[in-house]
């Protein structure tokens, strides 16, 4: 990992807050490891979406896996809650060093010749530009329940897009289907914000938590 060059965070998965702890000691055994995200979100596996969907058990997690080490820890959360707020500042409290705001949302695709899901588990995550308003309103409430920072994701696909997420609050954003179009898609996406920041002579930090309801309010 030494030898790419740049930080590398560690996604891990289990099916319970003892594995999840015994995966995150195991990884920190890699050379190169900057954080470790604990992926407690994904609705594409057996019980993946079950520890991000309830509060204490979203912290059942996060304190194992702070007991397991000292080191960075990123909760992963799902958008497909009614509220994030109590489960964002269980993450916060059991000891979370950040959040990533957040996973795929819960879709369905239906062979309506045979009656069937196209997925064998049924439902499964969506992802890519459709999901942006979804994750954009999920990120900014995320933020506002919390004082750790928050990762924002979800259908980002160039610099305009993440600014999005920087303007509501995100400390910083990930870039993820969009790479499977173009691998170069994170790095044009950090180049992008430097040339529009430029051009419109603003810092990040002035875009940064620049989101102001009341004022749009007035428009």
């Amino acid at each position: 990992m030494v030898s790419l060059g740049a930080p590398v965070v560690a996604n891990v998965a289990g099916i319970d807050a003892r594995e999840f702890a015994e995966l995150t000691a195991a990884v920190w055994q890699a050379s190169g490891v900057a954080a470790v995200e604990l992926n407690i979100s994904c609705p594409n596996v057996s019980h993946g979406l079950d520890l991000a969907q309830d509060a204490e058990r979203c912290a059942e997690v996060v304190r194992a896996c702070r007991r397991a080490t000292d080191r960075p820890l990123w909760a992963k959360l799902t958008p497909n809650v009614s509220d994030i707020a109590p489960i964002a500042r269980a993450a916060e409290a059991a000891g979370a060093d950040a959040l990533v705001c957040g996973n795929t949302v819960l879709g369905l695709a239906v062979d309506w010749r045979r009656g069937r899901p196209k997925l064998a588990r049924g439902a499964g995550g969506l992802s890519g530009p459709a999901i942006r308003p979804i994750a954009l309103r999920f990120t900014r409430d995320a933020c506002r329940a919390v004082k750790i920072p928050v990762i924002g994701c979800g259908g980002i696909r160039d610099a305009e897009d993440a600014l999005e997420f920087i303007c509501v609050g995100a400390a910083a954003v990930q870039v993820g289907t969009a790479s499977f179009v173009d691998p170069c898609a994170a790095l044009d996406v950090a180049r992008g914000i430097d040339a529009l920041l430029a051009a419109e002579g603003r810092t990040l930090e002035q875009v940064r938590s620049s989101y102001r309801e009341s004022d749009a309010a007035k428009e």
